[in-house]
């Protein structure tokens, strides 16, 4: 299978998706039995619902450039619980697609439980155990269990679902919702996920790559992690591993749904939610989330990291432009709100605050300027958002098919991201926010884009510590052929399985020797020069 780490093949965007403007709007939240479940809405809330399937709002959404509405499909209370609001959402589709407005529907990973289990009690058999004795739900919302996502009953009853969406409603996107949950530490507590590592682990490597790898070759007692405290630098083998495992099951879970949508219809988008993009944090060891090894299956990717555009009083720029560049780098789009954003996170119409956000998604994105507003918006936004959609609409000739120019590219190493916490992560955001912050174009590549540097005159290197000797050798190779390179810190001083090296594997280009060697207990020196 795709190692972590790794940018598989992936599949081809839609032709559509190339030659039109994204200008999104979506109301996957508004269904009454889940405003009425999750509890603290309003008294209108029902006038409002009705209200967004009007013919009258789909007009004014088409009078606002709008060219996509990401609608309520399935929030995971069970066909027949939700029935009445598929009904709704055919109609909805219906009358979009009248006025020319594609349809995305939205599918969330969890499991509303009360309801769900009356109508197929086997279900039970794909909830997670309870992790350091806490039970497994979504966030505050304890009637949304959490499933095993590859649990063969799940990912059937997933397939029917996105058929019904597909063949019935003929929607032109499928928008997966809580990627960034699928895969954290709870979900591989599974009893199925549990032989799911060991046999991934038997399948990875040979008998004395094992015994390389953990002294022994027999896993079939290996148990994952149980893990609920802070990790610095990640040393342990098993926990390189299964933060490895957790996201090649993603990858291949949205695999196997991109291919099975794509069966029935070439032309329907995949968009998923990771949530993070390059934010800071570590996803592969946080969420299961490897954005080269995910994205490959998707045309369309989420960020809920916050990060919105402006300025502090210090004068620190705050920005989605490393998530944009990532997104760019790996040949996809990004779906982030560009309309007003309220303290609490959620969207407010009628307001001007969203003009940053839509500029910086026009300079940055690709063929996308994000969620501009809720289903609603076509009756309250402010007129200078308007003018910017409209702007966007008018000139998009100008924001299709172009490339980066950068000749500077920064490298994330998965080994060196995903196995520590802290250096690596703190030198790469302050790297690019210097870049950014002097207005030198860069881009954000990974492991396999180091195959071919020809694009670019620097490689940019911020504590990049887990360097194999493959890629020592391919950056070794793109200096002697005239590339200029900036490595700081502790970069190329640990292999892949961040075991330390006695000198830095690029020493004879640094012109550098290692600090002393203090146990990996104690951290790295960092050299005076």
């Amino acid at each position: 299978g795709q190692a972590a780490g790794q940018t598989a093949a992936g599949i081809s965007a839609p032709a559509w998706l190339e030659s039109e403007p994204l200008i999104i709007v979506g109301n996957w939240d508004s269904m009454p039995i889940f405003r009425h479940r999750v509890g603290g809405g309003t008294t209108w809330q029902e006038e409002d619902y009705r209200k967004e399937h009007s013919e009258e709002t789909v007009r004014r959404l088409k009078g606002l450039c709008v060219t996509m509405a990401i609608i309520h499909f399935y929030k995971g209370f069970c066909r027949e619980a939700e029935k009445e609001h598929e009904e709704d959402a055919q109609k909805l589709a219906d009358l979009l697609h009248k006025y020319g407005i594609r349809v995305g529907v939205y599918i969330g990973s969890t499991i509303a439980y009360e309801t769900f289990l009356a109508e197929k009690p086997d279900a039970a058999d794909w909830f997670v155990p309870d992790f350091l004795g806490m039970p497994v739900f979504y966030d505050d919302q304890t009637f949304r269990k959490r499933v095993y996502f590859m649990h063969p009953g799940y990912r059937e009853y997933m397939k029917g679902v996105i058929r019904h969406a597909v063949e019935d409603l003929k929607v032109d996107d499928i928008d997966f919702d809580n990627t960034s949950m699928q895969a954290q530490a709870a979900i591989f507590q599974h009893p199925l996920a549990i032989q799911d590592f060991r046999d991934y682990l038997a399948k990875r490597y040979s008998s004395e790559e094992l015994k390389k790898r953990f002294g022994f070759a027999d896993v079939r007692y290996v148990l994952p992690p149980r893990w609920g405290k802070p990790l610095g630098a990640i040393n342990d083998p098993l926990f390189q591993e299964w933060a490895d495992f957790r996201c090649a099951q993603l990858d291949r879970y949205y695999a196997e749904m991109a291919e099975f949508i794509r069966g029935m219809n070439p032309n329907v988008a995949i968009s998923t939610n990771p949530h993070s993009g390059i934010s800071g944090r570590n996803t592969v060891w946080d969420q299961g989330v490897d954005y080269p090894g995910l994205l490959p299956s998707m045309d369309i990717v989420w960020t809920e990291e916050g990060n919105e555009a402006g300025v502090t009083p210090d004068g620190i720029l705050v920005s989605k432009i490393r998530t944009y560049k990532m997104a760019t780098s790996l040949h996809k789009r990004v779906l982030t709100y560009t309309a007003e954003i309220a303290p609490n996170g959620t969207l407010v119409s009628g307001k001007s605050g969203g003009k940053l956000q839509m500029a910086e998604s026009m300079a940055y994105n690709r063929q996308c300027l994000g969620m501009v507003g809720g289903m609603l918006a076509g009756y309250g936004i402010a007129d200078e958002q308007r003018k910017y959609i409209q702007f966007y609409k008018d000139h998009f000739e100008h924001y299709r098919d172009v490339a980066n120019v950068a000749d500077v590219a920064v490298l994330h190493s998965h080994a060196s991201m995903a196995f520590n916490n802290d250096r690596p992560w703190q030198s790469s955001m302050l790297f690019e926010q210097a870049l950014i912050q002097a207005k030198i174009p860069f881009d954000i590549i990974f492991d396999q884009q180091l195959m071919d540097l020809s694009k670019y005159r620097v490689l940019a290197l911020p504590d990049q510590e887990c360097l194999s000797d493959e890629q020592v050798a391919l950056i070794r190779h793109f200096v002697e052929h005239g590339g200029g390179l900036v490595s700081t810190e502790h970069s190329s001083l640990y292999t892949e399985w961040r075991l330390r090296r006695r000198d830095f594997g690029l020493e004879d280009l640094l012109k550098v020797h290692a600090p002393a060697w203090h146990g990996s207990s104690e951290p790295e020196d960092l050299l005076k020069i």
